[in-house]
């Protein structure tokens, strides 16, 4: 039962190779998978920028939607003044209210926290 098989090490960084590609097309076939089930969506390079470099989620989410402060306070029932001070930085906002955020903008609260 406690069979033994040696290979070359050559032979065994080749397989461990293919397994690291065979992970890559997986991971590729579930991103493929959510986008056609609309469960993803693809973000221009301009806003993952944006997003990478530490700015304000809401904001960048909110511009990506191409709504105004009003248009995303009207949609989520929380206060312009609110979201303002969010994407500012001046408040970070409770978790009710991001996730109101995150419904209006599609987002999940992941997203924006």
């Amino acid at each position: 039962m406690n069979e033994m098989v040696t290979i070359t090490k050559a032979e065994y960084e080749r397989l461990l190779e293919a397994a690291e590609d065979l992970a890559d097309i997986a991971a590729y076939d579930r991103a493929k998978a959510a986008l056609a089930a609309g469960d993803d969506e693809l973000i221009p390079a301009e806003f993952a920028n944006r997003l990478i470099a530490g700015e304000s989620p809401v904001r960048v989410y909110r511009e990506f939607r191409g709504l105004t402060q009003v248009a995303l306070s009207e949609a989520s029932g929380v206060n312009r003044v609110q979201i303002a001070n969010i994407e500012s930085g001046r408040k970070r906002g409770s978790v009710d209210t991001l996730k109101k955020l995150a419904g209006a903008l599609g987002v999940s609260l992941d997203d924006l926290a």
